[in-house]
């Protein structure tokens, strides 16, 4: 038996000499034989000048924290935060918050910008006067009648603000719909 190993994921592909090599790789599924390799010969100075990079980039301490904070889910946006004060806030204060805020909601919707999970801000009641109410065409009655109760997130991140139906106007839409469909059913 012979093996091969994926250009693209690196994966060890051992197949059987009876039925012949692979021509896709069973892990990544990208085709084996297609993979091109490019060879670029460096003049002398240019190789120095690799080497030179590498040893910078490996013994610079600042790299491996400039990744570390580039990948930080929770700031993605942010650098600092500025309060009213004039004074910086203490970004991993702010991001030790957040956590323990999300750890004691029950529902965590995910901003719809930047992915996060948002906070529950509070709650919004949408009265008679501020909606009105549509009946789609073929039912007899709106889905949806005010008073309508939703709950409000704003995201730690972006400060995207979402509001949802709180649980109990979701029950009252979805039996709505249930109805409609029962009555356009007879």
């Amino acid at each position: 038996m012979e093996t091969t190993v994926c250009p693209w994921c690196q994966t060890e592909i051992v197949w059987d000499e009876e039925i012949g090599p692979e021509e896709e790789c069973p892990h990544c599924h990208n085709e084996l034989k297609g993979y091109r390799t490019l060879n670029v010969t460096l003049s002398d100075d240019e190789e120095e000048l690799q080497e030179e990079l590498e040893e910078e980039s490996y013994n610079s301490d600042s790299s491996w924290m400039d990744e570390e904070e580039s990948s930080s889910p929770r700031t993605q946006g942010l650098t600092r935060l500025p309060s009213l004060d004039g004074n910086d806030t203490d970004l991993l204060a702010y991001e030790s918050a957040i956590g323990k805020i999300l750890e004691t909601q029950d529902q965590m919707p995910e901003c719809p910008h930047c992915r996060e999970y948002m906070i529950l801000t509070g709650k919004n009641m949408v009265k008679a006067d501020g909606y009105s109410s549509v009946t789609p065409a073929g039912l007899k009655h709106p889905l949806l009648e005010a008073p309508i109760r939703m709950n409000v997130y704003v995201c730690p991140s972006c400060f995207h603000v979402s509001s949802f139906l709180t649980d109990e106007d979701r029950i009252r839409f979805a039996g709505r719909v249930q109805q409609a469909a029962e009555s356009n059913e007879n």
